[in-house]
């Protein structure tokens, strides 16, 4: 019986939002977050992108040393031989790839202008796989963007090629979320019985089904008999309309009537971890959580009608399918209303000594208190926002790595 497994892609799907994204150390704090929350991968960003070449280095060297395991860090890249080149060239370390193309007849026609057929879309992803595994990619997935409006039998043909060159997953993108949970079914299930191979699914939110057509999409992998691989983001931030929202994702997978009887993940997730994620990625995408969002919403957990209090007084049961505790809620939360003393791009090392100390971390010498304090100057810079304790916890423990991620010093 195949697995659903969770690979999230808000720091490069959620990070190509229209008005919005995050600084590296933003995006390092996600792919920690993510792992500890149980995440089976984080696709982490561009590796053909010079200015992401210092971040995923760093990412890599926190896999390294065991912060960032057991999460694979996945980079996602066009299926051209030229960007899996330029890839291996600027992070030689990198492990796991997403190589990506369009398959659909309107991109063929509209995107492509009718310069490529079917046969060399074919050759162009081929090429592309074989180069990545020749240079040293361990995992690849291979992405059929806008496969939902592609015709099936080129989609069984493109995935059975890409099976036939290595790849370990098909992709199936629901680019533009013109997709439904049944209709996705179907063609996921027939791709799954004729392929024989894992399947991501990657669907959007135009039609407002993301989080559900993902489920039904997992299900007709398992049903075919392979694993499920879900795309999910950070409170469904991405582009357009956005992404199936990771928490409502987990949620419907554990908690829908009588999916997870049958449809199980493949590694647990920490629900408890939940509402730090969501509440860090709305700080740092300045993107304020909706009042009804699943799990982590204000109202997600507020009742008004009497006879609803009422109900959930007497047993929680009553109006909830799940409990507030299980999403890492509860825990009350302090603001300061008097003094406040922040550590700013202009803050000096007096100030920031008594920061670090209410967090219980001291310093040997005034030396090495301005020097990570140094850091903390240029990561308000990259991040125009007061860091989060998480975040100048981070720099104080790792202040080599940090640099790497703040470094956006132009590659030649």
């Amino acid at each position: 019986m195949g697995k659903i497994f969770i690979i999230d892609v808000t720091n490069r799907d959620g990070v190509q939002t229209a008005n919005l994204g995050l600084s590296k150390l933003e995006k390092t704090m996600i792919n920690i977050y993510l792992n500890e929350m149980g995440v089976f991968q984080s696709e982490f960003g561009f590796p053909t992108t010079k200015h992401e070449s210092h971040y995923l280095k760093a990412n890599l060297e926190l896999a390294m040393i065991g912060v960032l395991q057991p999460i694979r860090l996945g980079g996602w890249i066009r299926a051209t031989v030229g960007d899996v080149e330029q890839t291996f060239k600027l992070i030689p370390e990198i492990k796991h790839l997403n190589i990506s193309i369009s398959t659909s007849d309107q991109m063929i026609q509209g995107k492509f202008r009718g310069k490529k057929t079917k046969d060399d879309i074919l050759k162009t992803m081929v090429d592309a796989l074989d180069a990545a595994r020749s240079l040293g990619a361990e995992n690849i997935g291979v992405n059929a963007e806008d496969a939902s409006r592609t015709d099936l039998d080129f989609l069984i043909e493109f995935a059975s090629a890409a099976k036939l060159h290595g790849a370990d997953r098909f992709r199936y993108c629901d680019t533009l979320g013109y997709d439904n949970p049944f209709t996705i079914y179907d063609t996921i299930k027939a791709i799954a019985e004729n392929v024989g191979m894992p399947i991501e699914i990657h669907c959007h939110g135009d039609l407002g089904m993301a989080v559900a057509t993902s489920i039904g999409g997992a299900k007709g992998a398992v049903d075919g008999g392979q694993d499920a691989y879900i795309n999910t983001t950070v409170n469904g931030i991405g582009e357009r309309a956005g992404n199936a929202d990771l928490v409502a994702t987990v949620l419907a997978v554990l908690k829908s009537k009588s999916f997870a009887e049958k449809y199980q993940l493949g590694q647990p997730i920490d629900l408890s971890k939940s509402f730090k994620i969501a509440k860090f990625a709305s700080y740092a995408f300045g993107v304020p959580v909706p009042i009804n969002q699943t799990g982590v919403g204000a109202n997600a957990f507020a009742h008004a009608s009497g006879i609803h209090a009422d109900g959930v007084l007497k047993d929680p049961h009553n109006y909830e399918l799940y409990s507030y505790e299980e999403l890492g809620r509860g825990e009350p939360e302090f603001v300061d209303t008097g003094r406040e003393i922040c550590s700013g791009e202009y803050g000096g090392v007096s100030g920031f000594r008594h920061i670090m100390g209410k967090m219980e971390v001291s310093f040997v010498d005034a030396k090495e208190a301005e020097r990570v304090l140094e850091l903390v100057r240029y990561a308000n810079v990259c991040a125009q926002k007061p860091l989060v304790e998480d975040e100048l916890l981070f720099i104080a423990k790792y202040p080599d790595i940090a640099r790497k991620l703040l470094t956006l010093t132009p590659l030649d």
